[in-house]
């Protein structure tokens, strides 16, 4: 038997295999994505935070700006129905800005004061430019690349999840492939399909919220 055939057939177990696991494993289990990256940035208080201050408490990350027209309202919403619904001491919420020549600490408060925040772990953080967009690619959360452009202010809808231990957790989808993420966003169908600001539907909030009450839980 030659080398490539001996290859091949590694390959093809090695995916069975793979295949087999994610099929099997037991349904309650949140996926470890990886660890939550290191952040040391100010926030709407004029007070420092880091990841590190994050530990001992369930949070969610978003990345959005103040005076986005479109997705950033429903994604803070969301967030703010997730903090009503579960009212926890140890839940708690990132929310960096991509816009920190607009969004200073007086502003982010401002912010936090219009869309009801009540929750002293949620906290508006902001920073240099360059140390938000490093921030996003560490995360794998897309945002634009030009801040002088429109496509500087564009952003993902995504939501990461992460543990008491600082981990990045995700459910697995009913393929039992790993979620990674969260969408932010609301829905014109129950399913999830077709995004629209105005729509009725969160289904991946509603998943965001059982797993952060699993989590909470351990």
């Amino acid at each position: 038997m030659n080398k490539q055939l001996i290859a091949v057939i590694v390959i093809i177990l090695a995916v069975i295999g793979t295949v087999f696991w994610l099929k099997n494993k037991p349904k309650d289990d949140l996926y470890t994505v990886m660890k939550v990256p290191e952040f040391e940035m100010i926030d709407q208080h004029n007070q420092t935070i880091t990841n590190r201050d994050m530990l001992g408490k369930v949070y969610v990350v978003e990345f959005f700006f103040t005076s986005c027209p479109t997705i950033c309202p429903v994604m803070n919403q969301n967030l703010r129905w997730i903090e009503d619904q579960i009212n926890d001491q140890n839940l708690g919420f990132i929310s960096v800005t991509i816009d920190p020549k607009r969004d200073t600490p007086a502003r982010l408060l401002e912010h936090a004061q219009q869309i009801g925040v009540k929750s002293p772990n949620w906290h508006f953080l902001t920073s240099d430019r360059e140390s938000i967009e490093k921030l996003s690619e560490q995360f794998n959360i897309y945002v634009g690349k030009d801040e002088s452009t429109a496509e500087g202010l564009n952003h993902s809808g995504k939501l990461a999840l992460i543990d008491k231990q600082g981990n990045i957790r995700s459910r697995y989808d009913k393929m039992g492939v790993p979620m990674l993420f969260y969408s932010g966003l609301n829905y014109k169908d129950a399913e999830g399909k077709e995004p629209s600001l105005g729509g009725k539907f969160h289904p991946e909030i509603e998943l965001l919220k059982e797993d952060i009450q699993k989590l909470l839980a351990e």
